[in-house]
């Protein structure tokens, strides 16, 4: 069987959710399954590291898709020649994304759809695209997958698709995510915030991700809480970061809030874990893996009490109105100043996470990818 793979997301020391997301499903299943054969599309030069196994076929196939014009261009006359020339038998998109100009069997990987509730957080073309095709997309799919059933009935109820087309496969977190020693919590407290404990959030820097009101709220922690707490954020500007330059600069503690950008895989892993909570708080968020990384370092959980988010964290977290940071605040002093609580969080984060990890992921894509088999046999 070919099995033709979107893989344009798979772009060395830049994977974002959707990224991993591939990566981590398709190295376990291309190397579980040498029986069948790999077509990897991309976009652009790859690197090696992405070719898991001898099974996989990398193809690159023009031009680069970063633009809503080039992603119709890739997806509707690029990916079905690619298609019919290497014979393709099924074709998986794990960023949702399908070509409509195909009769191959399709299964899409559509983790939410967030642009459909909030199009003003996107650019005006993005925001067109998103909303024109994904619609078309969700019917085109023979079969989808998401990762949450909260992701799972807003796709039928927004798209209106019938539910046994629609499967849920939870996400999983990086192996290397796991509890530091006290002794290495210092020294990642030590070159992060000169000693100090901090909070922690992870994410780029988009507008559903509510940054702004974590500062808001980070700001009202401050002004009740004596002593150095500072506020980790991690992650990539995107777009629309006016508001927050904003909020910085109308903000009495800004100095003790520390920006570093992208990290790496290991880096986020020790600052994850030398965090006394994660501060998770976004509008809208379809799973939200950072809960389940943070559950792997023994980190407590903030958590918004908004879409997937209770759904994914259950007891193993607390949960803050995202809207408002009053609330938000009064969470962050609970986490910061109740030990009995913090460990409390800590152990039933213990048993949630063992919920979610990538072999679970992966399994559970092969059975949906072998349904899509099954169809056409």
């Amino acid at each position: 069987m070919r099995i033709a793979v979107n893989t344009r997301l798979l772009l060395k020391g830049k994977l974002d959710g959707i990224g991993w997301f591939t990566y981590e499903t398709f190295k376990r299943i291309t190397q579980g399954h040498p029986e069948h054969e790999f077509i990897f599309l991309f976009d652009r030069p790859y690197s090696h590291e992405f070719i898991f196994s001898k099974n996989i076929q990398p193809v690159i196939i023009n031009p680069p898709a970063r633009h809503p014009v080039l992603w119709y261009a890739w997806f509707e006359y690029s990916v079905p020649s690619a298609l019919e020339k290497y014979d393709a038998n099924v074709f998986i998109s794990p960023d949702g994304y399908l070509s409509l100009n195909t009769s191959v069997p399709s299964l899409a990987v559509i983790h939410d759809i967030n642009f459909h509730h909030r199009p003003e957080d996107l650019p005006y073309l993005t925001r067109m695209f998103y909303r024109r095709f994904f619609p078309l997309y969700a019917k085109k799919a023979d079969l989808i997958v998401t990762v949450s059933e909260y992701s799972r009935q807003d796709i039928c109820n927004s798209y209106s698709i019938p539910p046994n087309k629609v499967n849920v496969v939870y996400n999983g977190a990086n192996p290397s995510f796991r509890p530091l020693s006290n002794e290495e919590i210092s020294k990642v407290r030590d070159i992060y915030t000169g000693g100090d404990p901090y909070f922690i959030f992870v994410g780029n820097m988009h507008p559903r991700k509510n940054v702004p009101r974590l500062l808001q709220a980070y700001d009202l922690f401050r002004d009740k809480i004596t002593g150095g707490f500072r506020m980790v954020i991690v992650g990539e500007k995107m777009f629309m970061t006016s508001e927050i330059e904003k909020v910085l600069r109308q903000m009495k503690h800004a100095k003790d809030i520390v920006f570093t950008g992208w990290l790496d895989p290991l880096s986020l892993c020790q600052v994850m874990g030398g965090a006394t909570s994660l501060t998770f708080l976004p509008l809208f968020e379809g799973f939200g893996i950072p809960v389940i990384e943070a559950m792997n370092c023994d980190t407590p959980v903030l958590a918004s009490n908004v879409t997937s988010l209770p759904e994914v964290a259950q007891n193993a977290a607390i949960y803050a109105d995202p809207y408002n940071i009053h609330s938000m605040a009064e969470q962050m002093i609970s986490i910061a100043t109740d030990e009995i609580l913090r460990k409390d969080l800590i152990e039933k984060g213990r048993i949630r996470r063992q919920n979610f990890n990538w072999d679970k992921t992966a399994e559970g894509l092969w059975d949906c990818i072998m349904k899509l088999i099954d169809k056409i046999q």
